[in-house]
């Protein structure tokens, strides 16, 4: 009979695009794929490759009460899953963290099912830091994994974030410097939370930057909606080149037409960046969870392929001098782009597929 893989993901675009890049693996060799999420998670979802959708009880809270309700809720979140997993033979689950993933994976323990977890950031987050000793497999996105108990090490297994198919495809083309006094691309990225700060701060900072590398700038920048005016102004009376919009659909294109990212530390961006080979310029996240995005950065920024500037560092003209340096210096770009090829994970959802393979009976 054909074995069943539970994915259980919290309900964010973090947790749940590695989620579903392993459930396409996972489908692809022949399993079947049963997702269990909850309602956030099902906005994400929508081309989720699974054949069978669980919405467990789960919740999270602060507090005695909201804890006692959340407990509950997990608790009944567990029956449903142990219900779920009798009803369809599930041989292996694989939690993405976020506390939806609490039940199905409870449930599994409890059963004795294979289990597998993974984490996208450098550090663990709380639910799998909970979880985490009592599952059969720990697979890592980087090299280091904080908040992870030294007992646990020879559980952990670096597999890398999967990342999407035209990401993936980026890492076999040949990164080209800016050359002469041709254009040099720049991406400026925000992530959804505390994106005001690049949104502000990165067109002023390369409005600032020396004429001989302002008049080759083509800029692309992700912007909150009520920065966006005021960023596209500001690279008008600078002569730049720009286009602002608070979203890019087509982010593989752009990424494969950029000579610099500017942006944050998430997960997956430090990933993809990696992957797609390109030098980069991170401010992380200051109110991140246990500061992963500073620990994401650690592995592009000591290979050599990123600047990390800390939020509380970040001025107009620590920007721009960071900038300077990087944008009037080619040789170094082209360095940049082969640190950060070098601690690419390309294949990551085929080294977590075999993980689970391996995990399951």
């Amino acid at each position: 009979m054909t074995k069943v893989c539970v994915v259980a993901a919290g309900g964010t675009g973090g947790h749940m695009f590695p989620a579903e890049a392993l459930a396409r693996e996972m489908a692809a060799r022949g399993w079947r794929v049963v997702l269990a999420t909850d309602k956030r998670g099902e906005q994400y979802a929508h081309a989720f490759p699974a054949e069978e959708r669980l919405a467990l009880d789960a919740a999270t809270g602060s507090g005695p009460i909201g804890l006692m309700k959340a407990g509950l809720a997990i608790m009944k979140g567990v029956g449903q899953a142990k219900a779920a997993f009798q009803r369809t033979g599930a041989d292996v689950v694989v939690g993405f963290g976020g506390y939806p993933s609490a039940p199905a994976l409870l449930a599994a323990v409890t059963t004795r099912r294979p289990t597998v977890i993974h984490e996208q950031n450098a550090v663990l987050g709380r639910t799998n830091r909970y979880l985490a000793p009592s599952v059969g497999v720990i697979a890592a996105a980087f090299p280091t994994l904080g908040r992870a108990p030294d007992k646990l090490k020879d559980r952990v297994q670096l597999v890398g974030n999967p990342v999407r198919p035209d990401i993936r495809a980026l890492f076999d083309r040949a990164y080209a410097a800016p050359a002469g006094g041709g254009p040099i691309h720049v991406l400026v990225t925000g992530g959804s939370q505390g994106a005001r700060i690049l949104s502000e701060t990165a067109p002023r900072a390369l409005a600032a930057l020396p004429e001989a590398i302002r008049n080759r700038l083509k800029v692309q920048q992700q912007s909150r909606p009520e920065t966006l005016e005021a960023a596209r102004q500001i690279y008008l009376d600078a002569g730049i080149q720009a286009e602002v919009a608070p979203f890019f659909r087509d982010m593989a294109d752009r990424l494969s037409k950029a000579h610099l990212v500017i942006g944050r530390a998430g997960a997956s961006t430090c990933s993809e960046l990696a992957v797609a080979a390109l030098p980069s310029l991170l401010i992380p996240l200051k109110i991140a969870m246990d500061d992963h995005q500073t620990l994401n950065a650690r592995a592009l920024a000591e290979a050599g392929a990123a600047k990390v500037i800390a939020e509380d560092d970040l001025t107009v003209e620590t920007l721009t001098t960071a900038l300077t340096a990087i944008l009037s210096d080619p040789a170094a770009l082209a360095a940049m782009s082969a640190a950060a090829r070098s601690v690419a994970i390309p294949d990551a959802a085929q080294r977590l597929a075999d993980l689970v393979e391996q995990a399951a009976p």
